[in-house]
């Protein structure tokens, strides 16, 4: 694999850690800017919303910027954006930093598949694909909880200084690493908004959002499933994301090379066994080494379905893959969001914290049904365009010969 893949990697790290290190700092910082953990939550929210708004956006704004400076003025974006969450002197300025930390995230995730799957053969673009998303895995390993420790230690402020750091340390690595790749076949605004709206497009996207949204309907709530249903101490649950953490990793691992070999039935068996993992795991809850063990799991085959998703949506949006590619993202952050609030409404709704895992199933069991629709209507289109072009390759029948004068 190309050394400009580590380059994509330690920035995928850095994105990661800045989503997701702030679950275990809001106690700390709402404590130190005065407001309550509730109100410290909307720091998560701030962040998916600069994620919405920013792929499409600097992704059309950027349609026609060489590739590799793209993602440096992206990853500036992102330096900016934990800088000014690092000096905010109140909640509200802390809050804008977080937006403006989120608008480069779908952008430069989607630009980084696209420039991953470039630098290989094509027999190899969904394991480059899968190294360059093993950043995000390996962040929730080792960067939130170092970066959750840290702030409980030396104060939120220097997690965020700290994160600062990995972004320049990953901009420099672009700027060493990433070749600067040539732009012919480059398509603008136009194609890639086309591309965007092609039926196939939308229904990855949709896959995307139902699919995953059942990982985070029991991610989401982790921590209080293995506390209050399990009965783990408080002071596991960084080990416990960590294990999550390691699952994610080892399904972007298996996932790259079975998505080269075969898209579609990696995606459908990705999915289908995150239906069957998220109904165990309502009954792996009540013992400690078995809900250990489907923690691994649920990271695994949740985080197996991202790169076919994200290989299917750049395939079929053909030569302009870039904004489809960055609204995948979004598709995934709207899973997030969706996962989060469905979670939450079953447990309001009194049907136990068990529960958020059937709703997970049935929320991905809809994302196996859009999938398959998908697969049937994709095959039924291209078999009729092989009947159509077999036709067209056909010989014309001889025209019938004149009677001759004797008949």
């Amino acid at each position: 694999m190309p050394l400009a893949l580590l380059a994509l990697a330690i920035s995928t790290f850095g994105f990661g850690t800045t989503e997701c290190v702030v679950m275990g700092l809001m106690p700390d910082i709402a404590g130190d800017l005065g407001t309550s953990v509730p109100t410290a939550g909307n720091l998560v929210s701030a962040y998916a919303i600069g994620v919405v708004i920013g792929a499409p956006l600097l992704t059309a704004l950027g349609a026609r910027v060489p590739r590799k400076k793209m993602m440096l003025a992206l990853m500036a974006l992102l330096i900016l954006g934990n800088l000014a969450s690092t000096l905010a002197p109140g909640f509200g300025t802390l809050l804008a930093g977080r937006v403006l930390a989120g608008l480069p995230h779908g952008t430069f995730f989607g630009l980084g598949a696209v420039v991953a799957a470039r630098l290989v053969p094509e027999h190899r673009r969904g394991r480059a694909v899968a190294v360059m998303f093993l950043g995000l895995t390996v962040s929730n390993i080792l960067g939130v909880p170092a970066g959750t420790a840290i702030g409980q230690h030396l104060g939120w402020r220097t997690t965020f200084l700290i994160v600062t750091a990995i972004g320049l340390l990953a901009m420099a690595a672009i700027a060493m690493l990433v070749p600067e790749l040539p732009d012919e076949g480059r398509s603008g605004l136009g194609a890639e908004l086309r591309a965007l709206w092609n039926g196939q497009v939308l229904l990855g996207l949709l896959t995307a959002v139902c699919g995953f949204g059942g990982v985070f309907t029991v991610f989401s709530y982790l921590a209080s499933l293995t506390t209050r249903v399990t009965g783990l101490p408080e002071s596991s649950t960084t080990w416990v994301m960590a294990l999550f953490g390691i699952g994610m990793t080892l399904g972007a691992l298996a996932a790259g090379p079975l998505t080269d070999r075969a898209l579609r039935p990696t995606l459908y068996g990705a999915l289908a066994a995150l239906v069957v993992a998220l109904l165990l795991f309502t009954f792996a809850l009540h013992h400690t080494w078995t809900a250990l063990v489907m923690v691994v799991v649920l990271g695994a085959v949740g985080f197996g379905s991202v790169t076919p998703i994200q290989m299917l949506v750049m395939t079929k949006a053909h030569n302009a893959p870039t904004l489809a590619s960055a609204s995948n993202q979004s598709a995934f952050n709207l899973a997030n969001a969706g996962g989060a609030w469905l979670g939450g409404a079953v447990v309001s709704a009194g049907f136990g914290w068990s529960s958020t895992a059937v709703a997970g199933a049935v929320l991905t069991l809809l994302g196996l049904f859009v999938a398959l629709l998908a697969g049937f209507l994709d095959r039924r289109r291209t078999g009729s365009l092989s009947r159509t072009a077999a036709r067209a390759e056909e010989p014309a029948p001889r025209a019938a010969a004149a009677p001759s004068r004797a008949e």
